[in-house]
């Protein structure tokens, strides 16, 4: 199988584990018993929300969802055998430090759900602290190796947090540090990660508010003869305005294949639900409303890219 993975691809994610826990539902771990059918249900009503879409006429070629195998195994089993696009979260969640949720016995968890994609998620900042960045990358190796040799896609979930001394430089504004800095430190961090041997399939990033930016993404994601690479545009649990912002400027720019909004797609509907204040019905629809809305973004973003010349 050749690295990279070009097809247009739009990710439904809610492999949200310990944040959504504590903050969805105000609950500790570990959970009872009722508490674990609580969340696993809410999943359940992400996932119709997915199929709602679907249904609807978002391609089922191009759509798929990222759900983790805690409390979506059976949703993943599920979407496996209709044929959907599927991607598997292997890292531990609510850790700053990567590493595998099941320990040495990953190969096996991802080999059980057989998914387009294993995925996991890296906080990784060139500049922060080198031991830490060591060992994440030793860990990252092994997952790209076993990925290749297994004939799996891997997708790499990139988050780049400030150190306390770039946000001190950045007048201690987290968005200036974003448009200003974090765009170098993510081109810096790909260039590393190759150069280390992690080679993914698709790098799902934060979104970059200058369409320059994100080429530099592109071009370096694609170096080397990795020329179809994929990247995509997470959407960070920013707000409508901002993910919206993100996507038009993501899907402009060839190289990026499509994006993978979370929170923002489903936070309020299954809160609204928990709530009472909308049916299961109305809360799967305004999921499935949402996620189209980010696809027709995101397909208008592909259609103003300039033609290439023949």
């Amino acid at each position: 199988m050749n690295l990279g993975y070009d097809r247009a691809l739009y990710l439904l994610p809610f492999d949200h584990r310990r944040s959504f826990v504590a903050d969805m539902f105000g609950f500790e771990m570990p959970l009872a018993a009722q508490q674990r059918d609580q969340v696993t249900d809410s999943k359940r009503l992400i996932y119709e929300g997915f199929r709602r879409a679907l249904a609807e006429g978002i391609s089922s070629e191009s759509a798929g969802i990222l759900v983790d195998e805690e409390f979506g195994a059976d949703i993943l089993r599920d979407a496996h055998t209709r044929g959907h696009v599927t991607a598997l979260s292997v890292e531990r969640s609510g850790t700053e430090e990567f590493d595998f949720e099941y320990g040495a016995d990953f190969a096996s968890h991802i080999a059980a759900f057989d998914p387009t994609f294993a995925k996991e998620l890296v906080r990784y900042n060139p500049d922060g602290d080198h031991a830490l960045n060591l060992r994440q990358v030793a860990r990252l190796k092994q997952l790209s190796e076993h990925c290749a040799l297994s004939q799996r896609r891997f997708m790499f979930e990139l988050l780049v947090p400030a150190t306390d001394e770039q946000l001190k430089r950045a007048g201690g504004d987290k968005d200036a540090f974003d448009r200003q800095t974090r765009p170098l430190l993510m081109q810096r961090t790909l260039r590393a990660l190759q150069d280390a041997g992690i080679e993914p399939d698709v790098w799902k990033i934060e979104g970059l508010d200058r369409p320059a930016d994100c080429a530099r993404v592109v071009e370096i994601a694609r170096r080397g003869g990795r020329d179809t690479v994929g990247c995509i545009v997470l959407g960070r649990g920013a707000d409508e305005a901002k993910v919206r912002s993100w996507l038009a400027t993501a899907a402009a720019v060839p190289g990026f294949i499509g994006f993978a909004v979370g929170r923002t797609s489903f936070w309020d509907a299954v809160s609204s639900y928990r709530a009472q204040t909308l049916s299961r019905t109305e809360a799967a629809t305004q999921i499935a409303r949402r996620f189209r809305e980010w696809v027709d973004i995101f397909e208008a973003g592909r259609k103003s890219r300039p033609a290439v010349a023949a």
